[in-house]
């Protein structure tokens, strides 16, 4: 259903379309909203996110079936909690399509396969999306006003 694309650093078009979405950005509205993200700053994201990953970041697209990106997934180590911190964003517009279950699974299979062995996410309070990830064997390690912490043991089968 969805093939995972390593972008280009002219593929980055696309990242900076999903950030200045503001249906897509909805989720985040509590931390600012939209992201900028100006092709200046394109070259040493790239860097640090594809090219020289050190095994400690994780970025593809995700594109369907008629060659079009209608999202990204990711993961990156998070230093100070000690923790794979996963990420799943799909573009307004194709949501309710079964894309984000489809990133959630291609995203744990590539962690999995990177000898990550739990993957976390923390969700805005006020975002639904974690429901999507509980349905998609994570489950809650804590929740607070702010934050729903969810995550996943990857040693469980993936399906």
């Amino acid at each position: 259903m969805l093939t995972l694309v390593t972008p280009t650093l002219d593929d980055l078009w696309f990242r900076q379309a999903l950030m200045a979405d503001e249906c897509t950005m909805s989720y985040n509205a509590k931390w600012g909203g939209t992201i900028s993200f100006p092709k200046d700053e394109w070259e040493s994201w790239y860097d640090s996110w594809i090219r020289n990953p050190e095994n400690k970041r994780f970025y593809r697209y995700l594109m369907n079936s008629d060659h079009v990106y209608v999202g990204e997934i990711a993961y990156y180590y998070d230093r100070q909690r000690d923790i794979y911190i996963g990420d799943v964003i799909i573009l307004a517009k194709y949501r309710n399509q079964g894309y984000g279950s489809e990133g959630i699974r291609q995203l744990c299979i590539a962690a999995k396969k990177n000898g990550i062995s739990v993957l976390h996410d923390d969700i805005a309070a006020d975002n639904p999306s974690y429901k999507l990830f509980l349905k998609n064997g994570f489950e809650i390690e804590y929740i607070n006003n702010d934050v729903v912490m969810v995550k996943r043991n990857l040693s469980i089968p993936i399906s």
